[in-house]
């Protein structure tokens, strides 16, 4: 793995360790803060944080390994999560009716660009190759 990767996947995992530690701790002010729907309790904003924090762990651990270390998430399991969760959150906001404030919109359509963005680099990088394509370089 190349140190543009491995930079890919810190970037990655950052992003996630934040956006999972803020659902964590203070989902409330978070969702205030961003203008995002409400919600009823902290169950699904804490499961969904500790979700984003294991990635976040997962990339980490793949970024700074070598050698026999534990494999951690890897780069094109990082693209599918990126372009999952910001293609699912791309869709609700052009086909769902949920009334935002126009912060909520700019915020949750900004998450989406950054983190198709990333994928976007981290495809751009030869993430998706197969050993199948690396064996015939």
């Amino acid at each position: 793995m190349g140190q543009r990767d491995r930079v890919l996947l810190a970037v990655d995992g950052a992003v996630n360790l934040l956006l999972g530690l803020l659902l964590l701790g203070a989902p409330d002010q978070l969702v205030r803060a961003l203008g995002a729907p409400a919600f009823e309790n902290r169950f699904y904003p804490s499961i969904l944080g500790a979700v984003l924090l294991g990635i976040a762990l997962a990339l980490f651990m793949e970024a700074r390994r070598s050698g026999g270390a534990p494999v951690g998430l890897g780069l094109a399991g990082a693209i599918v999560i990126n372009v999952c969760g910001a293609g699912v959150l791309a869709i609700w906001l052009v086909a769902a009716p949920v009334a935002l404030p126009i912060r909520g919109r700019i915020t949750l359509w900004t998450i989406a660009a950054v983190v198709l963005g990333i994928a976007a680099a981290e495809i751009a990088t030869g993430g998706l190759k197969t050993r199948h394509d690396e064996e015939e370089r």
